[in-house]
């Protein structure tokens, strides 16, 4: 309710059109703009317009949208499976505290976000794509050396800051790409692969958690580097992808700043 309150206060008619006028004075004058359609007003019209620019018939834009989907498991696996690994793997400070270990990695977003967007606001956006899905997944690895304190904050922070480095990136490029009064349909489908993660990794989370972090075994018994090394191998392939897709995509995700 305060952050309803605290938005509805600050995002006034006022501050959008300031906005709007900076974000226009900021476009490059050699860039040629983009002929939009204006969308019309007819209800057959406007049904042929959407069909016309739905985004499913967009090849690049699917693909990139579901290419992220194994990185975007490591989201799932914040409650999916932390929460267990933590409480099972663990002795001592980690296990009796494992409430604030599941929910630091929210606590470091909200905080790294803005300050990793500002830094990195310059960056071609593919390349930050490719950059903060590589750092997001590699530091699984991590996890897989064993089951101590370090590992845990050293994937905690890495994975935070690469999470920083591409999520922004992701929305702002498909509010660029979008035609002309078709941002939210946009924006729609390209949440659905993260709906899609969310199912996916549900159904075999709960197996690997019975194979190598089993609740009736003690700690020193687990194989949870086994666990951990399948996770990173899995979420690795988003960044190996992107890059090897890289001339594919050409330009389109060569996008100007933040």
């Amino acid at each position: 309710m305060l952050g309803i309150i605290i938005v509805a206060t600050i995002l006034t008619n006022r501050t959008i059109q300031s906005a709007m006028q900076k974000a226009g004075s900021g476009v490059d004058e050699k860039r040629e703009p983009e002929q939009a359609s204006e969308e019309p007003k007819e209800f057959a019209a406007r049904v042929k317009y959407y069909l016309k620019n739905i985004p499913i018939k967009d090849a690049r834009f699917m693909f990139f949208i579901f290419i992220l989907i194994p990185v975007q498991t490591l989201f799932a696996h914040n409650w999916l499976t932390l929460p267990q690994y933590f409480s099972r793997a663990f002795t001592g400070v980690v296990r009796d505290n494992f409430e604030f270990f599941v929910n630091f990695n929210p606590l470091l977003i909200f905080i790294l976000t803005p300050l990793v967007t500002a830094i990195t606001a310059k960056k071609d956006t593919y390349k930050m794509m490719i950059l903060g899905t590589f750092i997001m997944a590699a530091p699984t690895f991590i996890l897989a050396t064993g089951p101590t304190i370090f590992a845990v904050f050293g994937y905690l922070i890495i994975m935070t800051i690469g999470e920083a480095m591409w999520q922004p990136r992701f929305l702002q490029w498909i509010a660029e790409i979008a035609p002309k009064n078709m941002t939210g349909i946009y924006m729609g489908i390209g949440q659905f692969p993260w709906f899609m993660t969310k199912f996916i990794t549900s159904l075999y989370s709960g197996w690997f958690l019975t194979q190598y972090c089993s609740v009736d075994l003690p700690p020193e018994q687990l194989n949870t580097e086994t666990l951990w090394f399948i996770y990173g191998c899995i979420a690795i392939i988003s960044p190996i992808v992107l890059f090897l897709a890289k001339n594919w995509m050409g330009k389109r995700l060569s996008q100007k700043p933040l």
